[in-house]
């Protein structure tokens, strides 16, 4: 620190605030506004799930992917007929499904891993959305789809729990 700050400036870098910055009018920052003497933003080590997150969401992608391209271009590939399905739809509609999804989890894992609030939001819901189409699909990929369905919850943990996290490190 500089020997040129006054005792309030210091205070106020404590209490949360940027250097040069007042700590706001009840003397404090809100947790999510704290800064080191340097002026960077204070993270936790928390961050590092919301990373985890977009990483898996664009592995998630690609598996997505993967799935949709083998049901679109080889459907015997697959365990059960479409009609043992839970829903009973041809695998050319189940592979444009999984393509679609993993191509929005790709970009969404990107935007995750660059702290955008959007990402988050649609990182959850496609979460979810995957994790109920594999669990239909379930009947022709069950260990694939078990995978992926646990990746799922863990991508909605990490993201709800610990999104902000990222996006404190990233500005």
């Amino acid at each position: 620190m500089s020997e040129s700050w006054t005792q309030r400036e210091e205070e106020a870098v404590l209490a949360g605030a940027a250097p040069g910055e007042s700590p706001g009018p009840s003397g404090s920052a809100p947790p999510a506004a704290r800064y080191d003497e340097y002026g960077a933003p204070i993270t936790s080590g928390w961050a590092g799930w919301v990373v985890f997150a977009g990483v898996m969401m664009i592995v998630l992608g690609f598996f997505q992917a993967i799935e949709g391209l083998v049901a679109l271009f080889r459907a015997s590939y697959s365990v059960v007929r479409p009609s043992g399905l839970l829903v009973h739809v041809s695998y050319t509609t189940w592979g444009w499904t999984h393509l679609i999804i993993g191509i929005v989890a790709l970009l969404t894992g990107v935007g995750l891993l660059a702290g955008n609030m959007l990402a988050r939001v649609i990182g959850v819901i496609l979460a979810g959305i995957s994790a109920i189409v594999n669990l239909a699909f379930a009947g022709a990929a069950p260990v694939w789809s078990a995978i992926v369905i646990a990746i799922d919850v863990i991508v909605i943990y990490a993201i709800v729990v610990h999104g902000r996290e990222l996006q404190r490190r990233v500005r």
